[in-house]
Formats: C-alpha cells, structure tokens, sequence
C-alpha cells in the first residue's frame, strides 16, 4: 500500500469536511470565526480523523458516511494545540509553520477559539451521521471522545505534564511510570477513541471494538514518542513548530528520561507490535499497518 497516496487523498477528504462545518469567516462573531478557521486550516496531518475513517473502512463502514463527525475530532485537536501554545501553558509562537493563534491575534482570541472549537467537535459527534439509525451509535462516539478528551483523559494528561516540567522526580516518584501515564492520557486518549469511534460507528461487537481501542492505544503512546524524537532531532522547518521546547522547560519525555537511543528502541518495539494488531484487525498489509508505520518513522 502507497501510505502517501492514501494519506494525500484521506487529508483531501478531511480538509473538505472541514472547510463544510466550520463557520464562514465572514459570520458573526467575524474576528473569531476568522481565527478558528486560520487554526484549523492551516496545515496538519490530520491523523485522528483519518485513523477514525481507516478504522471504520477496516470495521466495513463507508468513511464518507462518517466525514462530517469524524472532522470534530480534528476540531477537538485543533483546541488543544491553541491552549498547549498559550504563555500559560506551553508558551510558544510557532504552529504548524506559522504563528500560533494568540500571536497572529491575541490571547483572549485563542482561549476563545480553543472553547468554540471543542464545543463545535462535540456538537459534530452529537448530530453526524444524521438519522435515527445512527442514533445509538452517536451517542456511543459522543461520550467516548467526551470522556477521552475530559480530566481524567487528554486535559488529566496536560495538567500532569505541566506539574512534572521541571521538576526532576525521585526515585520514589517512579518516573517512568508518571511518563507513561503522561503519554497514554495527553496523547494517546484522543489517539486511541479516534480508533475506537471508527469501529462504533460501524456497529461492531464488544470484543472487535477492543481490538480497535488496543490498537489506537499502541498508537497513541507510539506517536508521543515519536514527537519526543522529532523534538530532540529535528528542526523548525522540518518539524513547523519550535524544536527542543522540551528539553529546554524539563518535560519529562521518552528521551529525556531514556536517552535517545533507547527512545528509538522503544518505537521500534511498538512498530512492531501495532503491524501484529493491524494485521489481526484488517489482514496482512492493511491501511492501519500502514499507518503505523508512517507513524513511527514520520519526520514530521
């Protein structure tokens, strides 16, 4: 499978529903729809919908049927980059190659926009795909990403991470563990539901929907340690926001706490245990495979 082909027109797919539900620019509030449209389209790779619609194509839906709802998770991403980037929280001015959204508009703007953006990925999940048939099945997607992105999920995972930047652990605090709760909640809760809403809304049995959420799993602690990579290794242009924030403020990543070599080891490993669960999912040399490899080895 060419993983570039698919993941060019998988964003196309992506990028159209997204440009569908977001507000016109010109709509009232105007200055805040402008800004929620410049941070969501300005560029990205546009992994978690396009894992959700691999995962319910791998499940037997059609991912066209699944645009609109799976674009809110886009959105819910989008928000917590905006918030991640504010001065209170990971400060930075680099986004995607461009300025972040407090500083082509201004901070109040950017909490609001990271506000109307979630608000807007939950009202996606909620309403799409239309029709009583889908019902259930959005209710399920709606409270599944509801609970990944809430306290004891994504947000759970930043409010760790900041109380961990610069502070060195010791040996009773068991570091390793503090990262990889980190990385599985901050990362890997939006990464594995984007897997798993994929199979719901597909209307999978109990026991291929955890298959599904294994994967993302897996996926979602290999993707944050591929990012600790990037943040050790590569530069501004290659990476489109500021490399070595990381090592910089303290965080505790995969490379700060291992090294870089055993950092690699580590992603190595997962590669090669999500191309096992892929193949379990989808048969041998499926788009979910591929995807992990892309993953893994990405440069960006």
């Amino acid at each position: 499978m060419n993983i570039t082909e698919l993941l060019v027109r998988e964003r196309a797919a992506v990028d159209a529903a997204l440009d569908r539900v977001l507000p016109p620019s010109d709509a009232w509030p105007s200055r805040l729809h402008r800004a929620m449209r410049y941070a969501v389209l300005g560029g990205g790779k546009r992994v978690r919908p396009i894992l959700a619609r691999l995962a319910h194509a791998a499940a037997g839906g059609d991912p066209e049927a699944i645009g609109e709802a799976v674009a809110g998770l886009e959105l819910i991403h989008t928000y917590s980059l905006v918030h991640d980037d504010l001065p209170a929280m990971d400060d930075d001015v680099l986004r995607r190659g461009r300025s972040t959204v407090h500083v082509a508009f201004d901070e109040a703007t950017a909490i609001l926009v990271g506000d109307a953006l979630l608000t807007a990925g939950l009202g996606l999940l909620a309403r799409f795909p239309r029709g009583e048939t889908w019902a259930g099945r959005r209710a399920a997607a709606t409270a599944l990403v509801a609970d990944a992105v809430g306290s004891r999920g994504m947000v759970g995972g930043q409010a760790e991470d900041l109380e961990a930047t610069g502070h060195r652990p010791g040996v009773e605090e068991a570091p390793a563990a503090r990262l990889e709760r980190i990385h599985r909640h901050k990362t890997g809760c939006l990464l594995r539901a984007s897997v798993e809403i994929g199979a719901v809304l597909a209307g999978v049995d109990e026991a291929a929907r955890a298959a599904f959420a294994a994967f993302g799993e897996g996926l979602g602690l290999a993707f944050q340690i591929a990012d600790d990579i990037l943040d050790a290794t590569a530069t501004a242009e290659e990476l489109g926001k500021s490399p070595g924030k990381d090592a910089r403020a303290g965080k505790l990543t995969y490379v700060t706490l291992y090294g870089l070599p055993s950092a690699r080891v580590r992603l190595e490993e997962l590669e090669a245990e999500l191309v096992v669960r892929a193949g379990a999912i989808e048969g041998d040399d499926g788009a979910l495979a591929a995807l992990a490899h892309y993953v893994a080895r990405r440069r960006r």
